[in-house]
């Protein structure tokens, strides 16, 4: 546990120093490794599920179900078609959690200083969702590069384009113009992650608050380390599942770019041939209990990693509002 304390120079209300423990740089910096390792094993993880489901949105006829999906990919490819992806999976949401989780708590701590400590606490709900999109848009330009080879590994068809990470990413690098790498798919990425990590944020922030408001009404800290990490996974995947809902139809369009058919094509071309209907309901289901397990393992992760660094868990019932 750090043992910082609020610097003598310091006389006007700041958000990093009114924490139980302050938030100097060294609980940053941890909170950065938590990240890496709530999103880089999570991810790597789930990768045999979400090379189905990148399949499924980029060819629906072929691959119509979860389970259909799956036989399919073994039987065309063996057990070693599921795992295609997953060394440019870890690398980019490992490098993507640093950027998610520790910048995360760097903006709630700037942008509640701006505010004061009256205002910040009114509008902590708007604090989450501007801390969470501005962490995002950064954790993103460290994940472009590293997505856009994942899903062109995963959605090509057997013999197409090279399956092992080396290859895959020195062919991506030969054929720029034609991939757009590495930042062809920032944008509908930005679509895809700030919609989903601002939900992610400020859902999990308010379900745990209402948890310790209105069902564990003691002090947190009364409770044991493994009850409170049950209340962060349950926060987390019932915050995974709205944002598999709100950021699904740019999901899509994230893995539709990688198809060859799609080679050339704007983003307002595709999103116009596919229609409103099947981006946002177009392997939904798949992503649903894909997005929710994730989203309430990365929290159970996070807050797991920053328990044993003696942190505490995140969020729970809103403080009394200062006087």
């Amino acid at each position: 546990m750090t043992t910082t304390t609020k610097p003598e120079t310091i006389k006007t209300w700041n958000a990093r120093w009114s924490h139980p423990i302050p938030h100097d740089n060294l609980y940053y910096g941890k909170c950065i490794v938590g990240g890496i390792l709530s999103c880089g094993i999570t991810h790597t993880a789930i990768v045999p599920l979400d090379v189905v489901k990148c399949n499924m949105q980029v060819n629906p006829q072929k691959y119509p179900q979860l389970i259909f999906g799956i036989r399919t990919v073994l039987a065309e490819e063996g057990a070693v078609g599921l795992l295609k992806g997953w060394a440019p999976t870890a690398i980019g949401y490992s490098l993507q959690g640093a950027g998610k989780f520790g910048l995360y708590e760097v903006f709630k701590d700037v942008y509640s200083t701006a505010l004061g400590e009256e205002k910040s606490f009114q509008w902590r709900g708007l604090v989450y969702a501007a801390a969470s999109g501005s962490a995002e848009f950064f954790a993103d330009l460290m994940l472009c590069p590293w997505e856009m080879v994942k899903v062109k590994v995963q959605t090509s068809p057997p013999g197409t384009f090279p399956t092992a990470f080396g290859p895959a990413l020195a062919k991506m690098r030969l054929d720029a113009a034609e991939t757009r790498f590495p930042y062809g798919s920032l944008v509908p990425l930005w679509g895809r992650q700030i919609p989903y990590t601002v939900a992610k944020f400020f859902f999990f922030e308010k379900v745990v608050e209402g948890f310790y408001t209105h069902v564990f009404t003691k002090p947190k800290d009364t409770y044991d380390k493994p009850t409170q990490l049950g209340i962060t996974f349950a926060s987390g995947y019932i915050a995974g599942i709205i944002c598999a809902i709100v950021s699904h139809p740019a999901d899509n369009l994230v893995s539709l770019m990688g198809k060859s058919d799609n080679k050339g094509k704007s983003v307002g071309k595709i999103a116009s041939e596919v229609g409103l209907r099947d981006l946002a309901m177009k392997g939904l289901a798949p992503r649903i209990l894909m997005i929710g397990t994730l989203t309430g393992l990365q929290w159970w992760i996070y807050d797991s990693f920053k328990t044993v660094m003696g942190m505490g868990t995140t969020g729970g019932a809103a403080a009394q509002p200062p006087k």
